[in-house]
C-alpha cells in the first residue's frame, strides 16, 4: 500500500498494536482515525497526537456499526483505509466447558466485527481510486495456542475470510493485506517483560515496512516459521509449539 495521502480508520486504535500503527501512520501525515468503546482512552491518545480524530464505536454492537459507518462516510468522504485491528483474547479450555458468554464474545469483537465494519464501508472504500482493507489476524491463525482455542479459531477465519475477500475484490480499486503478529508486548494478554514477546516498537517498524510492499501478508521475520508450518505434518508442531507453553505458561495477570 501507499504510506501516505490515506484517510484511515483504525479499530482498537487506543492501544497495544492499534495505537502503534495509528502514530506510524499519523506521523508519516495521513489523516488517522481511531475507533474504541472507551471515549476516555480515545481522548488520550488523540491529545497526544494532535490532528488525529477518535469515534467510538462498539465493535460487538451491528446498530453502533451501522450508525458509526455512515457518520464516517459523511465525515471522512476520502476514508480510503480500514484496518481491522480490535480483538479481544481471553483463556479457555478446549477440555473441558467453555463460557458461552465468554465464547460469543470472542467471535463476535474478532470475526463477526471485522465483517460487519467491512462490509459496512465497502461501497465507500470502492468508491476511492485505491483503498486498502487490512485484517488484524495472529500467527496463531497457522498455529493455535490450545490455551486460546476459540482466540485461535477466530484468526484462522479471519485469515480464510481475508483470502476469500481479496479474490473478490480483485476487480475494484481495493486491495487486502493481511497483518499476522507474534506475540506483541502489549497487554492484550499480558504487558511485561517476558523475553518470547516482541517488543511493540520493533514490531511496528518491521510491519510498517511490509505494508509499505504489495505483499497480501505482512509477517515479521521471527514468526516465518510457524507460518510456512501447516501442512499435512503440522500436528507434531503444533504438539510441541503447546507443550512449551505448557512447560513454561504464559503469565495471565
Amino acid at each position: 500500500m501507499k504510506l501516505t495521502d490515506n484517510t484511515i480508520l483504525i479499530t482498537g486504535g487506543a492501544s497495544g498494536i492499534g495505537r502503534g500503527l495509528a502514530e506510524a501512520f499519523h506521523k508519516l501525515g495521513n489523516k488517522v482515525i481511531i475507533a474504541g468503546r472507551r471515549k476516555s482512552l480515545l481522548d488520550e491518545v488523540t491529545a497526544a497526537n494532535p490532528g488525529m480524530e477518535g469515534i467510538e464505536l462498539d465493535i460487538n454492537d451491528p446498530a453502533s456499526i451501522v450508525s458509526v459507518s455512515k457518520t464516517l462516510i459523511s465525515r471522512y468522504p476520502t476514508l480510503n483505509v480500514l484496518v481491522n485491528n480490535a480483538g479481544i483474547m481471553p483463556f479457555d479450555d478446549a477440555a473441558g466447558q467453555i463460557d458461552d458468554e465468554t465464547m460469543i464474545g470472542t467471535i463476535t469483537t474478532n470475526l463477526m466485527g471485522p465483517i460487519r465494519l467491512t462490509s459496512a464501508l465497502v461501497e465507500q472504500l470502492k468508491s476511492q481510486p485505491r483503498s486498502v482493507i487490512i485484517n488484524n489476524t495472529s500467527v496463531l491463525a497457522f498455529v493455535p495456542l490450545a490455551g486460546n482455542a476459540v482466540y485461535s479459531a477466530t484468526k484462522a477465519a479471519l485469515h480464510s475470510y481475508s483470502l476469500s475477500q481479496r479474490f473478490t475484490l480483485r476487480d475494484t480499486s481495493v486491495t487486502v493485506q493481511e497483518i499476522a503478529p507474534p506475540w506483541v508486548n502489549t497487554d492484550l494478554v499480558h504487558k511485561g517483560d517476558d523475553p518470547r514477546a516482541m517488543p511493540l516498537d520493533p514490531f511496528i517498524a518491521e510491519t510498517m515496512i511490509g505494508l509499505a510492499t504489495d505483499v497480501p501478508e505482512v509477517i515479521v521475520e521471527a514468526i516465518r516459521p510457524f507460518r510456512d508450518n501447516p501442512g499435512s505434518q503440522e500436528h507434531a508442531v503444533i504438539h510441541g509449539f503447546n507443550q512449551s507453553v505448557v512447560d513454561d505458561p504464559i503469565p495471565v495477570a
